[in-house]
Order: C-alpha cells, then sequence, then structure tokens
C-alpha cells in the first residue's frame, strides 16, 4: 500500500518523539556533573545540547503553527533563543521537549500532501519563506544532527547509548514496544492497519 509523503511527515514526527523519550532514559539517569561537564562537540555539553534542540524546535514550531492558523509571522521570534539553556532540571527539560514533541505530532497528524507546498515565513532579519516540506524536512534533519551528538556524548558517560535506529522496520516491533506502552501509541496508530 502506497503512504502519502504527509503520512512519512506524520512518521518522522513520532520517531522524533520515540528517539527523544528513549534518549531521555538515559540522560536522565547522569548527574548533573556529568550533564554539564566539557565534551567534544558542537555544544560544550549534553545539557546544552539537549537545549538547543528544544530553543530551535519551540523557533520552528512557532512559525508552522502560526501559518497554519493564517496569523502573521512572529515579530519577535528570536524569544525563544533568549536564555541559552533554559532548562536546567532534568524533570524540565524532558517534560518541555516531550510538550513541543506532542506539538509536532499534532501538526504532521494534520497534513496533506496538497498543502505541503504552503508557505511558512519566518520574520528573521531578512525574512526565511519556506513550504511546509521544506522547514519540517529541515527540522527533522536539525533534530537528528544534535541528537546523535547527544547520542556520541553518552559514551563518555557512565550511562550506555541507548539504540536509536529501531523505529521505522516491521521486524524490530518488539524491540520499540515497551517505549510505545510508556508513550501510550500503538504500531497500526502509527502505520496504520496495514502495517
Amino acid at each position: 500500500m502506497n503512504q502519502p509523503l504527509s503520512h512519512h511527515l506524520l512518521t518522522q514526527a513520532y520517531q522524533n518523539a520515540w528517539a527523544n523519550h528513549r534518549l531521555a532514559k538515559a540522560w536522565g539517569q547522569l548527574s548533573t556533573a556529568e550533564l554539564t561537564a566539557p565534551r567534544v562537540s558542537f555544544f560544550p555539553s549534553i545539557r546544552a545540547t539537549l537545549n538547543h534542540i528544544l530553543t530551535c524546535d519551540w523557533f520552528y514550531l512557532d512559525a508552522l503553527e502560526r501559518e497554519l492558523r493564517d496569523e502573521p509571522p512572529n515579530p519577535d521570534c528570536n524569544v525563544f533563543f533568549t536564555r541559552e539553556q533554559p532548562c536546567v532540571r532534568y524533570g524540565e527539560l524532558q517534560r518541555e521537549q516531550a510538550m513541543v514533541d506532542r506539538r509536532l505530532i499534532a501538526y504532521c497528524e494534520q497534513l496533506q500532501d496538497g498543502d505541503l507546498n504552503r508557505i511558512v515565513t519566518i520574520a528573521r532579519e531578512t525574512p526565511q519563506h519556506d513550504t511546509r516540506l521544506r522547514l519540517l524536512s529541515h527540522l527533522f534533519e536539525h533534530q537528528m544532527h544534535h541528537r546523535g551528538q547527544v547520542h556520541a556524548m553518552l559514551s563518555g558517560t557512565s550511562v550506555e547509548p541507548p539504540q536509536l535506529d529501531e523505529f521505522f522496520c516491521t521486524g524490530e516491533a518488539h524491540l520499540r514496544a515497551a517505549d510505545f506502552a510508556e508513550l501510550g501509541w500503538t504500531e497500526a496508530q502509527i502505520w496504520g492497519s496495514a502495517q
């Protein structure tokens, strides 16, 4: 059965939330010292990288949701970067990331292929105009890029990095079943009845 491109974007949103959930179960075991220790990566610590993922998710999702509601672009779109690390405690950071992940899933649930070329504007100093498809593709790549950095940085801690590539293959459903139960998801919910 052929799935529309909009459905693929929805599976990407679910995959993003699942990977963040699984990763949080790992980094949530770290002490504050390990979470904030200097690491070799683009951002200087695991916590700094996780906060960067979160603030960029806020930034892009704000633009996407505003366009969906036929609202003008946020004139103060840089407000999401006022504080470099807005979340310093595990519970707060995990909760905020889970909330924005659910917003992204909800956004992708309403997508139709015919609407993917609608233009989303971000009111940067030089306004950015991209289609929904391009902006979502960028957002998913951004998340994977920095989540991979967190995964690599975990290798230098007391906690083993979790497997993050068991989302799309049918034969690996048993490997994500516990996480899906924790998240309240089913395979059919994400993939449809034809899984």
